[in-house]
C-alpha cells in the first residue's frame, strides 16, 4: 500500500521545528533595483562560458558522460540561474541537508536535491568532465563529491515513500545511477528543443516593473477551466491591480502517459495565439517532474521566484501521483499547498490556492459553492470520455476545451495512429 504524506517529519518537511541547518531570516518580499521580484539567495545565477572561452574548457576536460533527458533539464535550469543560488551540482553536504531537512547547508531553503548521477568508478573527485546531451557539448562540471546515496532514505524524506509504486522512486532506483556527484558547473551552450526555453533573465525582461506577477504551472494542455482559474488569480485578494501572470507549463519528461512535450507545447502556442491577452506572459521550462507533491511545490516556488515571480498560483494535489498498482493517493489533498504556505513568507513569495470553479448552463464558469448555494445545473466531462472524443471525432463543447487547443491534439492523435499503422 502506498504511503500518504501525512506526516511531515517522517516525510523529512520543515515546519521549522525539526532539527538541521538553521533557517535563514524570513525574506519579506524585496525587488531588485529594476522593480521586479528579487532571485533565491538573492543572486540571479548565470554559470553560461563566453563563447570564446567554450574550446578552451573543453579541451581542459578528462572525461566525458552523456546526459539522460533528466539530467539535460537540470544542467540548463543550473546555466540559466533557474535554480539560483546553486553554481553547481549539489555536494553530498548540501545533498544530505535537503534530504533530511529541505535545507541548504546555508540553511536556504531548497525542495529537491539537484545531483548527477553515474555508474562510472573512473571518475573521481578532481576530475573535470564534459557533459554531452544527443552529442552536443552542454556543459562541464568539476567534481568535487562523488558518494554511494541512501536511495530509500531520499525517496523517503522527499517522496514521502520508498515504495516503487511512486513514479520518482522508480526513477531514483531504476533510471539513475549508482553514485551521485557534485560540482560546479560551466555551461557551453544549452539543450537545443523544439520548445525554446526563454531564461530567467528573458522572462524577466519581459515583466512589468514593481507588479505582482503570477505563475501558473501545469504539465498538460490547457483547457477552459484551467484558463479561468489563472485568469481569476489575478483578481485574488492578496494580488495587487496591474498584476500579469507568467503561464509556465514544464515541458520536460514527467510521468509516461503524459502527453509529449512538443504536442503540449503546440497546444500552448496556439491557445497563446487565441487568447492575445495582455495580462499573460507565456514561457517554458525544461525542468523534468518528479510528482513529489509538498516538496515539488517548494521547488516550484522557488525556481518560479528566479524568473521574477512574486506569487504562485497552487491548486490542490499539486504534483501528486498515485500508487502504480492500487490507485491509492501518496499525498493529500492539501499538502502541497499547506506546505507551500507555511514557507510562502520565508520565500519572500505569496500562495494563491487555486478555486474550485465549475461550468453551469446558466452563468458558464462559477465557483462551485456558489453553483450549489444557487442551485445552479452544472456540466462536466472526464479525461475519459474527452480521449474518446478526442480519438472518435466527437464534437467536443467549447466550454471544455478551447478549438484551437483541440484540433492540435487531433491532429497528434492521426500522427500516433499513422505511425502505428
Amino acid at each position: 500500500m502506498a504511503l500518504r504524506f501525512t506526516q511531515r517529519a517522517q516525510a523529512g518537511v520543515l515546519s521549522g521545528r525539526q532539527q538541521g541547518p538553521a533557517p535563514v531570516a524570513v525574506q519579506q518580499q524585496h525587488r531588485t533595483a529594476e522593480g521586479l521580484q528579487a532571485p533565491h539567495g538573492d543572486k540571479l545565477v548565470n554559470l553560461m562560458v563566453p563563447a570564446e572561452q567554450r574550446q578552451a574548457v573543453i579541451d581542459s576536460c578528462t572525461k566525458t558522460i552523456e546526459c539522460s533527458d533528466r539530467n539535460a533539464c537540470d544542467v540548463e535550469l543550473l546555466c540559466v540561474g533557474g535554480f539560483s543560488p546553486l553554481e553547481g551540482f549539489m555536494n553530498q553536504a548540501d545533498y544530505d541537508s535537503v534530504v533530511a531537512n529541505m535545507r541548504l547547508t546555508s540553511g536556504l531553503l531548497f525542495g529537491l536535491p539537484i545531483v548527477l548521477d553515474t555508474n562510472s568508478e573512473d571518475v573521481a573527485p578532481g576530475d573535470k568532465v564534459l557533459l554531452t546531451y544527443q552529442g552536443t557539448a552542454i556543459a562541464a562540471v568539476t567534481i568535487d563529491s562523488k558518494w554511494t546515496p541512501n536511495k530509500p532514505l531520499e525517496c523517503l524524506k522527499c517522496y514521502g515513500t520508498s515504495s516503487l509504486e511512486h513514479p520518482a522512486v522508480q526513477m531514483v532506483a531504476m533510471e539513475r545511477g549508482k553514485y551521485y556527484m557534485g560540482g560546479s558547473v560551466q555551461g557551453l551552450e544549452l539543450p537545443s528543443r523544439v520548445f525554446p526555453c526563454a531564461t530567467p533573465a528573458e522572462v524577466r525582461a519581459t515583466l512589468p516593473a514593481n507588479a505582482d506577477v503570477l505563475a501558473f504551472q501545469c504539465r498538460n494542455p490547457i483547457h477552459r477551466a484551467h484558463y479561468e482559474l489563472f485568469i481569476r488569480a489575478l483578481d485574488a485578494p492578496n494580488v495587487q491591480e496591474g498584476a500579469v501572470c507568467l503561464v509556465h507549463p514544464t515541458c520536460g519528461p514527467t510521468q509516461d502517459d503524459d502527453i509529449p512535450g512538443v504536442v503540449r507545447y503546440r497546444t500552448y502556442e496556439v491557445l497563446k495565439a487565441e487568447a492575445a491577452n495582455p495580462r499573460l506572459r507565456w514561457a517554458y521550462l525544461p525542468y523534468s517532474m518528479h510528482m513529489a507533491g509538498p516538496r515539488e511545490a517548494i521547488q516550484h516556488m522557488i525556481i518560479r521566484k528566479n524568473y521574477g515571480c512574486t506569487h504562485f498560483i497552487i491548486g490542490r494535489d499539486m504534483a501528486g501521483c498515485k500508487s502504480t498498482l492500487s490507485g491509492e493517493d501518496f499525498y493529500g489533498a492539501y499538502d502541497a499547498q499547506n506546505l507551500a504556505g507555511d514557507n510562502a513568507a520565508e520565500l519572500g513569495m505569496q500562495t494563491v490556492p487555486s478555486l474550485n470553479i465549475a461550468y453551469t448552463e446558466e452563468q458558464g464558469y462559477v465557483t462551485a459553492d456558489v453553483a450549489k448555494e444557487q442551485g445552479l445545473t452544472t456540466l462536466s466531462l472526464s479525461g475519459t470520455k474527452f480521449r474518446q472524443m478526442l480519438r472518435g471525432g466527437g464534437d467536443i463543447p467549447e466550454w471544455f476545451a478551447f478549438k484551437s487547443v483541440v484540433e492540435v491534439l487531433r491532429a497528434a492523435v492521426k500522427e500516433e495512429e499513422e505511425a502505428n499503422n
